[in-house]
This record gives C-alpha cells, sequence and structure tokens, in this order.
C-alpha cells in the first residue's frame, strides 16, 4: 500500500537493526531491476492532513540521512514519522511527511528530483555536485529596490522559497525616503538561474507579488563571492553562544519562561541491547526540524546510524530509537564519549537555534544564530520563519543581514535584524521584547 518496490515492505523494519540491515538488503536485492526515477518514491497523501510517504532506496554514504532530512526541511515540511535502515553498502529509508503549514505549495516533483540528486546511485552528477559541495554551486545576485511596507521582506523570501532559491547572504536597507534596497545572494537549487527563462520567471513571480511597490528587479552573476563574517561584540557573542546544561534542560537567559517549561530531553545510551550495535534512546518535545538536527549531531560526532526510528505520541513527544557505531564498525563503549554524545545531542535538541534582542545604541537588534553543517551548509528556512514572525507582529525591518561566526568549537550562521519601532510594540517595553523572542522561536521550533 505504501511503496511500489518489489519485496521490501515498511513492516520489515520494525524488528530493531537485524530486521532493518534484513530490509535493506532484500532492498539492495531488489532495485537492481529498479528504474532510476524509483531511486525515491514518493506517495502523496490523498487528502488534507493525510502524511505523504518519502522512500528512499539507494548505496549508502557518511551523511545521507542528514542530507535528505534537510532538503526535506528546505521544502516546507515535517516529517512526522520516520525508518531508517542501512547494512553498511545500501540503505533504505522511509519518511512520512506533512507541510509545516497548509498555504505551502509543495512541488512533489522538484523535490523527487533534489532527493535523487542526493543519491550515489542516480546518474545526475549536475545535482549531486551542487548540493553536496555547496563551493561548486553558482552564485546569483539578486538586486530588488522597492518602497517599504511591513512584510515586504519575507514576501520575497516566500517568493524565493516556493522558486527553490536558497539564500546564503543577504544586505537589507532602508533609505530615509522609505525606500528598500535588497542584495540577495543565491543559488538555484534546479540549476537553472543562468537561462534566461529561469530569470524571467523569478522577476516575474516577485514582480506578481509584490506589486506596484517593485522599483526595479534585476539578477547577475556574482562574482568572486564570499561568505561574509558577523562582527559581534564579544559579549554579545559570549551570551548569545555560552550555554550550560545541567539535568537535561538549557540554563540562559535568551529563554523565556513560556519556552523553558518546554525545552526538556532525555538521551540514554545503552548497549546491552545488541552484540555489535549501541542503542541511542531519545525522548523530547516534538519541534521543527528534529530529525535533521539528530542526524546533523551525530555525522559531527562521526557516529553512524545502522538503523532508527522515528516516532511521536499523542502529546506532541518524540521518540526515537537508534542503533549506531562507530566509524570503525564498533560499539560506543568509552564512558567518556557517550558523555560527551549525550550532552550534546541534548543542547542541540534543547536549543538548536540562538536568539536574543540587543540594544545598538537607540536601536533594539535581534540577533538570530544556527550552527553550519560540517560540509559548510546553514539549515534551511531560518530567514523565512524569522521575517514571518515579524511580520505577524507588525514589526517593519530596517535593515537586515546575514553573515558567518566562528567560535572555538564551531561555525555559525548569524542573521542580524535591524527593527523599526512602532506604538503597538514598544521595542523599548521589557514585556514586548519578551513577545518577540517568544515568537520567533515558536515558529522557528514549530510550537
Amino acid at each position: 500500500m505504501f511503496l511500489r518496490l518489489p519485496g521490501c515492505h515498511v513492516e520489515d523494519m520494525r524488528g530493531g537493526p537485524g530486521a532493518g540491515g534484513a530490509a535493506a538488503a532484500e532492498a539492495a536485492g531488489a532495485v537492481m531491476g529498479m528504474a532510476s526515477e524509483d531511486v525515491v518514491v514518493i506517495q502523496v497523501g490523498n487528502s488534507t492532513g493525510e502524511p505523504s510517504i518519502v522512500t528512499v532506496n539507494c548505496p549508502d554514504q557518511t551523511g545521507l540521512g542528514c542530507d535528505l532530512c534537510r532538503v526535506i526541511l528546505e521544502f516546507g515540511l515535517c516529517i512526522t514519522r520516520g525508518d531508517v535502515s542501512t547494512d553498511g553498502q545500501w540503505c533504505y529509508v522511509v519518511f512520512w511527511v506533512v507541510p509545516v503549514s497548509p498555504s505551502i505549495n509543495i512541488r512533489w516533483e522538484n523535490l523527487k528530483t533534489r532527493l535523487m540528486g542526493l543519491c550515489p546511485s542516480c546518474p545526475i552528477p549536475f545535482y549531486f555536485d551542487s548540493i553536496n559541495t555547496s563551493a561548486s554551486a553558482q552564485m546569483y545576485l539578486l538586486k530588488l529596490f522597492s518602497v517599504d511596507r511591513k512584510g515586504l521582506l519575507h514576501d520575497v523570501t516566500q517568493v524565493l522559497g516556493e522558486l527553490e532559491l536558497l539564500i546564503h547572504r543577504v544586505k537589507v536597507s532602508t533609505t530615509p525616503d522609505g525606500r528598500v534596497i535588497d542584495f540577495f545572494f543565491i543559488t538555484d537549487g534546479m540549476e537553472l538561474l543562468h537561462t534566461q527563462q529561469r530569470r524571467d520567471e523569478t522577476i516575474e513571480r516577485l514582480t506578481s507579488v509584490l506589486g506596484e511597490s517593485v522599483n526595479k528587479c534585476e539578477i547577475q552573476l556574482a562574482e568572486d563571492f564570499q561568505q561574509g563574517f558577523s562582527s559581534l561584540p564579544p559579549e554579545v557573542a559570549e551570551k548569545l553562544f555560552s550555554l550550560n546544561l545541567c539535568d537535561g534542560e538549557v540554563s540562559s537567559e535568551t529563554l523565556i519562561p513560556d519556552m523553558k517549561k518546554l525545552k526538556k530531553a532525555n538521551v540514554t545510551i545503552d548497549n546491552s541491547l545488541s552484540p555489535s550495535h549501541t542503542l541511542v534512546k531519545i525522548q523530547c518535545v516534538d519541534q521543527k526540524g528534529l530529525l535533521y538536527d539528530i542526524m546533523r549531531t551525530l555525522k559531527e560526532c562521526d557516529i553512524q546510524i545502522v538503523y532508527c526510528r522515528f516516532l511521536s505520541d499523542m502529546k506532541a513527544f518524540r521518540e526515537v530509537d537508534l542503533f549506531v557505531q562507530e566509524t570503525d564498525g564498533k560499539k560506543i563503549m568509552d564512558p567518556e564519549k557517550q558523555d560527551a554524545i549525550s550532552s550534546r545531542l541534548k543542547l542541540e535538541m534543547l536549543y538548536p537555534l540562538r536568539l536574543m534582542l540587543v540594544d545598538r545604541g537607540p536601536d533594539t537588534e535581534l540577533l538570530v544564530a544556527n550552527p553550519v553543517e560540517v560540509s559548510g551548509i546553514g539549515r534551511p528556512r531560518v530567514f523565512y520563519n524569522v521575517t514571518l514572525a515579524l511580520k505577524l507582529l507588525g514589526i517593519c525591518i530596517f535593515s537586515a543581514e546575514i553573515g558567518r561566526h566562528r567560535t572555538s568549537e564551531r561555525q555559525w550562521e548569524v542573521y542580524k535584524f535591524l527593527l523599526n519601532d512602532n506604538l503597538e510594540i514598544p521595542l523599548t517595553n521589557r514585556w514586548s521584547r519578551s513577545q518577540i523572542v517568544d515568537r520567533v522561536m515558536k515558529i522557528l521550533m514549530g510550537f
């Protein structure tokens, strides 16, 4: 019923790593007679709210699960359930997905093509190179000149997202006479922006959505593009990036009381259930991009996932069971490494994004930061979600930019939004500032 795949069924994956490995091996045998387009199969739900099923059946490679989850998140989908299995050579993945919002129009064929491009077996090096090696993607500069209005930046971001144009860097500024100059450094997930037809489509969509407020819009190659680095005062950086983990909870001034109640996680590491695998059991609050954060963290810790089951209950909590190994194929036996992995997972699940409001002279600046993957790729849809939250709050953005910041442990993607004060939500008011932090964080995390 669920899969268009001979000889292998979702039910085969529900008996732990042994059954999962058997399913992956059986899938490997079955796929030999499959057409290349069946490496990724998507069964779209028949009605609103019914999950669609994404099946990936291909040779395994390091970090593939993280890459699949990132692209699914990028398309505005939430993974409600998942099974991942590999025998070390072949992987078999099933994700049940739903749009994070009913208003999102999912381009299912484009999603399938992007996912196929991630699979080593897929004969589309065109996509494989552009997604897995961010430096090889051609960078373009979108210049937009328009009249300022509330929600303008989010509307532009929404159009770019629908067109699969990925934002890597932004420079937005407002002139004294109320005009906006937007520079977006973008890459094309479809790798078609070099064609005049694709550029015309982009400009027409932007003009159609923004209407008469657009004065001029143009797209050109971004020669010698370099990812800019954000300059943060040392005291601000210390407060933004330093968090203390205590008894499974995050202690930070950047978490408001309502958010602290939601942020709890349990991670258990057990070597007694399998002779060759370590079980990592996770229980935590459901949130947007959760499986992506787990996969990303284990990838950064050089841990291989052999089998994963991703479930939810009726109280918006998640249970994730992962059977894992070290890169040498052995169990994780070192107690110090177990503690390090457990702490890192808790921290990444509790607080995958950092957010705070700071005073910049007489103005107020919103800072949002997320870790950059080891491949150099940032988290999808952060800019979209922040601008959506500010639009819903009725707050205008005077200027915005995206840059990178490096700490002693890792690199971060930092989003800066200089906000316009207004009478409805005065930015000097402590209650108003808490409401801004609360609204932005809840939209980012899907609460």
